[in-house]
Parts: structure tokens; C-alpha cells; sequence
């Protein structure tokens, strides 16, 4: 009994230790092949597929793991292997045995194509980031920059867009992402005369997101009006770049430009980047509140963004109020919030909308009222408050936001009555307007579903051809022997 007690408890953590170790591996192992059989038959959509597969297991990734794929794929003690080895951790003994042994079991295959080593340089830099190592990260993504720079193969443009994003982002978190403006010019010129489309998108928005984390409008307006644009291979760059150009144009004041842009990168972002979505949301109320437009309650009760929104929440209500006080007291007690989002300064342009839209209810709710009396319920905190209402009074009325007049010698702004709407063209012009709206719609679906003429027709042979060629031929010869005939 006791001898098979020893029998049954001796195998159990042997086999325990093993199966964990193998069954990534294993995956890894799948996922070279798939990537061997991409780069053979030319086939870019296998690799993609690979570095899918890769992305899901990026958590289960280990240095003994790591390390005996290396052995797998690249023959120990070349120089790709010693390039690649100097990065992983060493682990211990016990560990190490376990992956010997196990690589010793299985027969490697060993393979110097240039997109496994390059895929290599992917699976170490995702485990050197995860394992917050960053400036080992920063060291590998820039040796594999400098391997990349080297060859030129269109299969390996799917793992060299990934390579590229995460060399950007490992030099973000240590806080040195100028260092590598150059690089990413230099490489977005590269990809160009390539004609690496995947990686000029990428490298594209690596190059505003650098210089959009300086403050650098105008130099990344220049660069984005410049480059080359093509239709979009991959959704997450587009939709990266719609937010970097709603940014850019919300810096530049043109707000309904911006808001297209914001809304549109929403919109196709995936379900699952709930932290883009935010952002774009954040970025989008704030464009909306500039020109004039009241978000709906729904934007900020998005299932997993009520607590990311509530200050752009609170914020709208003081705007829609036009309570300047309140909107002074959200900006000051969310002040740490706006600074994190970089729209601090977007806020500080809302006051004047604030002002207008109180300025607005107080010409509804009054007929006539002193300039006193506007700059209290205003809440002008200034040295001369009067005078400081008087100039606002005008420039709304300039601007058509209120219908009124100012009775300077009395203080006093004076609303005109409001009329009936309906007796004026204002409703028929509405009407108008959306009847051509409705019309324009209908045109362009019709004119969809027309087809390219002759469409319906197969595609001629050439057999066919030579028979309508010679019909052709005989019915000219023909007609010109009636021709001769009538003569």
C-alpha cells in the first residue's frame, strides 16, 4: 500500500510542472509555423492572424518560455540568438531544468527566416513592457528598429507596424518620446518609398501623437496635410487618426470640422477600447459645448463611462444653465482632471458660452432690466462690473445672440418683444431645408443602386470575339459589293 501511495503521489507534480510550461509554448509554436507558412506562400493575411493569436497570449508570456522558443526557432549561440538572449531575464535553476528537459523531448526545427526573428523582437518587448521593465524595453525595440531598417519584405510589414507602436509607447512611459521624432520621420519616409501603406499609417500617427503630447499643433497639421493618404488598411490607425485630427482642428477653432472627426473615431472604435472611446468622448461634449450645442443625457450614461464622464456631466449642466458661478466651481474642484485630459484649456474658452446663454435667458425672463441687475445675476466678479456687463450686452447683440437694445443714458438693456415665429419665412425655410436634405438622400440611393453599364453582360471570350470580328468583316465586305452593284 505504501509503495503505491509513493506511485501515485511521486508522477503528480512532475507532470504538474510540465503541462503548464508546454501548453504556451505549444501555442507559440503553432504560431511560427503559421508565420512560416505566410512568409512561403506570400500570404500577409496568415501573419496578421499570427500576431492576433499572439496578442492573446501576451499575459501568459514567461522568461522560460521566451527562452525556449528561442531555442526552437533560432539555432543557439547564432548571432540573432545572442542579439535576442541578452534581454530575457535569467531565471532559476529549477525553472531552467524544466525547460531543457522539455525542449529536450520535442526535436526543434530551426528556421532563419527574418519575420520569425522579427516576431521574436515582439514577443520579448511585449513581455519587457508588461513586467514594467522599460528601459530594457526601450533597448530591444530599438535594436529591433535597427534590424528592421534593414530588410525589406512585404510580409513583415504587419509585425513591423506593431514593432513601430511599441517602440513609440516604450519611450513614452519612461518620458523620452522626443528622442525619437527623427526616427519615426526617418521611418515613415522609409515606409513610403516602400510603399508600406499599414506602416505610414502607423507612422503617421505615432508622428501627431508626438507631436500633439508637445503642444505641437502646428507642426503636426503641417506634417498630416503633407503626407501621402490612401484608404484606410486597418481600423484602429483610422480610427486613431480621426481623433489626432478632431484635436488638431479643435486647437485650430474649427469646431464642426473637429466634431465630425471625434464623433466619426467613436463611432468605429471597438466595443472593447472603452479607454479610446472615453477620450473621444471627453474631447467631443467639450466641441459641442464651443459651438453652442447642448450634449444629450445619454453620452455621459454609456454602460462603463459614467464615472470617466461625470466632470464633463457636471460641466454641461453649469454651461446649459449658464450659471457662471457653478461652471467656476466645476472647473475649479475638476481642475486636476481637465489638466490630466489636456482640456483645461478648452474650459477656460466655455466661460464666454456661459455668459451668453444666461445673458439669453435673462433677455426671455426680462423686458427691461439695469446693467447692475445683469452684471449681478451674471455673477461678475470684476473691478468694474457694470461696465463689464454693458460691453457683453453689446457684443451679444452684435452677434445676433440676443434681440434687444441698450439704453445707455438710463443703464438699462431693453428686450424686444418676441414675436410669432410662424408669421415669418423662418419655418418655411426650415421646411425647405429638410426637404432638400430628404431629397439629396433619396438621389443618392437611387443613383446607388444604379449599375456600371454593360455589367450585366459575361465578359467576352476570345473565341467570341473572333467570330463577332469576322461576322463584322463579312457584313462590311457586303454591303460594299451592293455598293458596287448600284453603281
Amino acid at each position: 500500500m505504501t509503495q503505491d501511495v509513493e506511485m501515485k503521489d511521486h508522477p503528480t507534480p512532475s507532470h504538474s510542472i510540465s503541462s503548464a510550461v508546454p501548453s504556451t509554448l505549444q501555442h507559440l509554436k503553432e504560431i511560427a509555423s503559421l508565420i512560416e507558412t505566410g512568409s512561403y506562400s506570400k500570404e500577409v493575411r496568415r501573419i496578421a492572424r499570427a500576431v492576433r493569436l499572439t496578442i492573446a497570449l501576451r499575459r501568459k508570456l514567461t522568461a522560460s518560455v521566451l527562452a525556449s522558443f528561442l531555442d526552437y526557432v533560432l539555432t543557439p549561440g547564432s548571432e540573432a540568438h545572442a542579439r535576442l538572449s541578452v534581454f530575457l531575464p535569467k531565471e532559476d535553476d529549477h525553472e531552467m531544468e524544466v525547460d531543457t528537459a522539455t525542449s529536450a523531448i520535442q526535436t526543434p526545427a530551426k528556421h532563419l527566416l527574418p519575420e520569425l526573428e522579427i516576431y521574436c523582437y515582439l514577443l520579448i518587448l511585449l513581455f519587457l513592457i508588461d513586467q514594467k521593465r522599460y528601459n530594457e524595453a526601450k533597448a530591444c525595440s530599438s535594436a529591433s528598429i535597427v534590424r528592421l531598417k534593414n530588410l525589406n519584405r512585404r510580409t513583415l510589414d504587419v509585425i513591423a507596424s506593431r514593432l513601430y507602436f511599441y517602440y513609440s509607447y516604450s519611450y513614452e512611459l519612461t518620458g523620452d518620446l522626443a528622442e525619437i521624432r527623427s526616427n519615426l520621420l526617418a521611418l515613415h519616409r522609409t515606409a513610403t518609398l516602400r510603399h508600406d501603406e499599414l506602416g505610414q499609417e502607423t507612422l503617421l500617427n505615432l508622428l501627431l501623437r508626438n507631436y500633439l503630447h508637445y503642444n505641437l499643433y502646428d507642426q503636426a497639421e503641417k506634417l498630416r496635410s503633407k503626407a501621402p493618404r490612401f484608404e484606410a488598411h486597418s481600423n484602429q490607425q483610422f480610427c486613431r487618426y480621426l481623433f489626432y485630427l478632431g484635436k488638431i482642428r479643435t486647437i485650430q477653432l474649427e469646431y464642426t470640422d473637429a466634431k465630425e472627426s471625434l464623433l466619426q473615431a467613436a463611432r468605429k472604435a471597438p466595443v472593447a477600447a472603452r479607454g479610446f472611446r472615453i477620450q473621444c468622448n471627453k474631447w467631443a461634449i467639450i466641441v459641442r459645448l464651443l459651438l453652442g450645442e447642448i450634449p444629450e443625457r445619454t453620452i455621459f450614461m454609456q454602460r462603463g463611462m459614467e464615472k470617466a464622464l461625470r466632470p464633463y456631466f457636471e460641466l454641461t449642466n453649469a454651461v446649459r444653465i449658464g450659471d457662471l458661478e457653478l461652471f467656476r466651481n466645476v472647473a475649479e474642484k475638476f481642475a486636476t482632471t481637465f489638466n490630466t485630459d489636456r482640456t483645461h484649456n478648452l474650459i477656460v474658452r466655455l466661460r464666454h458660452n456661459v455668459i451668453r446663454t444666461g445673458l439669453r435667458n435673462i433677455s426671455i425672463s426680462y423686458s427691461r432690466i439695469s446693467l447692475a441687475d445683469v452684471a449681478q445675476k451674471l455673477r461678475l466678479n470684476s473691478a468694474n462690473p457694470v461696465a463689464d456687463a454693458e460691453s457683453i450686452v453689446a457684443k451679444a447683440i452684435r452677434d445676433g445672440a440676443i434681440d434687444a437694445t441698450l439704453d445707455h443714458a438710463n443703464g438699462w438693456m431693453v428686450s424686444k418683444e418676441t414675436g410669432d415665429i410662424y408669421s415669418t419665412n423662418e419655418p418655411q425655410l426650415a421646411f425647405n431645408s429638410r426637404i432638400a436634405f430628404c431629397l439629396n438622400m433619396h438621389n443618392e440611393a437611387v443613383r446607388a443602386l444604379r449599375f456600371p453599364p454593360n455589367t450585366h453582360k459575361e465578359k467576352e471570350s476570345a473565341e467570341k470575339r473572333r467570330e463577332r470580328q469576322q461576322q463584322e468583316q463579312e457584313l462590311a465586305k457586303h454591303i460594299a459589293e451592293e455598293d458596287d452593284d448600284d453603281f
